[in-house]
């Protein structure tokens, strides 16, 4: 029996992932959290109804649940109660569109950690995952969760990016490219390398996908710096070098 609570699983290719099951019976609803969720770095499971969510979450290490109120076969309360009886401890946001005082206690009071009414703002909504996973891992949650490379600083939870101090806005597979190159510092990384663990490419396309988001990720986190970080080895790939 696996009684979770961790905020980070197991790196996959080498890059940090966190893993969150998605109890949701509308498959609308459901497919705009696992989008959403996957642009900020989360790997997203689904289950669509509480009985498929029960066995999920028995079988699978998650950082977080995201279960629905309303769900056929075993509703979102019955659900959290069963697991938190069977002494699982995965931090549980409850999303529902009952937004009575007496809802929210009782989905407190079933095993909920927050609860969150529909429709809410996805900030919002990545506001309380960011809470409530530091809450689950308490202080050490900046240790895991932060990489740091020369003055460049990555937040993996909040997949922000600062370099000198300065704020510096990155889209998602160019942040995870630099996640990348900053696990893998001073070391030459090859295109074969950054397809395989970046883009999840096993073959060669043939395209200069990988050269265009070096150039733009070089772009935003060097231009605008006396030293750069990104160098091209010729023949060989690319480092990103903390030292001179």
């Amino acid at each position: 029996m696996l009684a979770s609570g961790r905020v980070a699983n197991a790196p996959l290719n080498g890059l940090w992932t966190m893993k969150v099951l998605v109890v949701e019976d509308d498959a609308t609803a459901a497919d705009l959290l696992r989008k959403g969720l996957s642009s900020f770095g989360y790997e997203v499971d689904i289950a669509f109804n509480g009985r498929q969510g029960l066995v999920m979450a028995q079988e699978h290490d998650y950082a977080l649940w995201l279960i629905d109120v309303m769900l056929p076969e075993l509703d979102g309360l019955s659900l959290l109660k069963r697991l938190r009886q069977d002494d699982y401890h995965t931090p549980a946001l409850i999303l529902s569109a009952r937004g009575e005082v007496d809802d929210r206690v009782a989905g407190l009071r079933s095993g909920g950690d927050d609860y969150l009414v529909k429709p809410y703002a996805f900030s919002e909504l990545q506001a309380r995952i960011e809470a409530l996973l530091r809450r689950a891992q308490g202080s050490d949650v900046a240790a895991l969760t932060t990489l740091e490379a020369a003055d460049l600083r990555l937040d993996l939870l909040k997949r922000s990016v600062s370099r000198g101090g300065q704020e510096i806005t990155l889209k998602p597979r160019e942040f995870r490219l630099l996640e990348y190159l900053v696990r893998h510092a001073d070391q030459v990384v090859t295109r074969t390398m950054l397809l395989e663990n970046v883009w999840d490419l096993y073959f060669d396309p043939q395209t200069n996908v990988v050269d265009v988001h070096i150039s733009r990720l070089r772009f935003k986190i060097d231009k605008q710096f006396a030293t750069p970080l990104l160098h091209t080895v010729r023949g060989s790939g690319y480092v990103l070098r903390t030292t001179g």
